[in-house]
């Protein structure tokens, strides 16, 4: 792609370009039958910045924002025409040993902070305004973890483009898509850790199963003939050899008393392929069969696609 396109910024993107915060929430909800309940969601969804200005403005050093996704299902039961070009729903994945489950969601609200406050009061009067016109599905707190770690113990999200190079991998271009430009599609799924088994494993081996070294993060060239790492899944690469990469903004959560540890991962991108693809050959393998490793203590246990359309769209909503 012509990264010119870039230069000339003509639309207002969702905060997807926010910086890696010390908090933040994923939440996931169904929109209830009914027009009341559509109209409800309509009125939220056209004001995306209400809130963050009404929570944000009590500590602007807070860095509040939040991006609204909509659902495949969900775009066309609100009337928005026309479709993002690759808004699907999430393919359920058979793999070798392990799958990856579709999982029910019409909206995504990605909401971080360097306080837990103020992502705590913005999910609080959010889901006030949105009331019985949703139900939750799923609720994540995520937290910063030591040096950007995952509570596997290693550095997460190590590979994320920068600059130009992140908006020509998050937000959808101009040529691939003229109608959403500057939008993006994000990729959500909860895993679940078994650190027992984990921490069974040597060092060398966990650091063979990541692709890099658990201390200083340091990428590894694994001998030939050696199972792929995590790393050398999540490399992809189109027919002419160009690599593509996503936007990750993967957070730990966990709660020890109940025995639930994990990673949110998270990934936007202006081509939805891309994202699909890096989860093909993370559970069917590439060659086939030889799968990620991480997933025999990682069980994915949701799955869902969304579309994060610019302002401009979303205020549509309220014409």
């Amino acid at each position: 792609m012509d990264g010119s396109n870039w230069d000339r910024v003509p639309i207002e993107p969702q905060s997807i370009d926010a910086p890696l915060s010390r908090y933040a929430v994923f939440l996931v909800v169904t929109i209830n039958e009914g027009d009341a309940a559509l109209a409800t969601v309509r009125e939220v969804l056209s004001d995306p910045g209400a809130l963050v200005r009404t929570v944000g403005f009590r500590d602007l050093d807070g860095r509040l924002s939040c991006n609204f996704g909509i659902g495949s299902a969900a775009w066309d039961r609100l009337g928005i025409t026309p479709r993002p070009a690759q808004l699907r729903p999430f393919s359920a994945i058979q793999g070798v040993a392990h799958n990856a489950s579709s999982t029910p969601g019409d909206l995504l609200f990605h909401i971080r902070a360097e306080r837990d406050d103020l992502c705590f009061e913005f999910e609080r009067l959010l889901l006030d305004k949105l009331g019985d016109a949703v139900t939750v599905v799923d609720e994540v707190q995520g937290f910063r973890y030591f040096e950007a770690r995952d509570l596997l113990g290693f550095v997460d999200g190590t590979e994320n483009p920068t600059g130009r190079a992140m908006l020509e991998s998050a937000l959808v271009s101009a040529d691939d898509d003229p109608e959403f430009e500057g939008g993006s599609y994000v990729v959500v799924q909860k895993y679940l850790h078994d650190l027992t088994a984990w921490a069974a494993l040597g060092t060398s081996e966990q650091e063979a199963i990541i692709g890099r070294t658990k201390a200083d993060n340091v990428e590894l060239e694994l001998p030939d003939g050696a199972r792929p790492s995590h790393k050398d899944l999540n490399t992809i690469t189109d027919a002419d050899g160009t690599e593509h990469d996503i936007l990750r903004d993967n957070m730990p959560f966990g709660r020890p008393g109940h025995g639930e540890f994990g990673t949110y991962f998270i990934g936007y991108s202006g081509q939805l392929w891309v994202i699909e693809r890096m989860l093909q050959r993370m559970f069917q393998g590439a060659p086939p069969g030889q799968y990620d490793r991480i997933l025999d203590v990682s069980t994915a246990v949701t799955g869902t696609t969304f579309f994060v359309p610019t302002m401009a769209v979303l205020e549509s909503l309220g014409e």
